[in-house]
């Protein structure tokens, strides 16, 4: 493995690790969204590192991860417009205060 490509990797394996540890231990429903998009973010940097030394004349890593950050962002507007309408229901955005209402 090339000594640049750890460059791109271990920050991309940090971020991944702080969104999956947001994502476990916190109950709010914006940093749980937070923390989903920086997973999706550390995987979109992987896509651009390894398309980057693995083909280096081709942009397919690039038009992907553009497609994934156009999905994301469609993703975290629906997920902000089910939170909102969540906070006017109950109030706050915790966890344990969805999974006691009843639809």
């Amino acid at each position: 493995m090339d000594l640049t490509i750890l460059w791109y990797i271990v920050p991309s394996v940090i971020m991944f690790c702080a969104g999956v540890y947001g994502f476990c231990t916190r109950k709010n429903m914006i940093a749980l969204l937070i923390s989903l998009e920086l997973m999706l973010n550390s995987a979109d940097l992987n896509f651009i590192v390894f398309n980057r030394f693995l083909f280096p004349g081709t942009m397919d890593g690039m038009v992907f991860t553009l497609f994934a950050i156009a999905i994301a962002a469609a993703e975290t507007a629906v997920a902000i417009a089910i939170i909102i309408n969540i906070y006017r229901e109950i109030g706050n955005t915790d966890i344990t205060s969805v999974k006691q209402m009843k639809f």
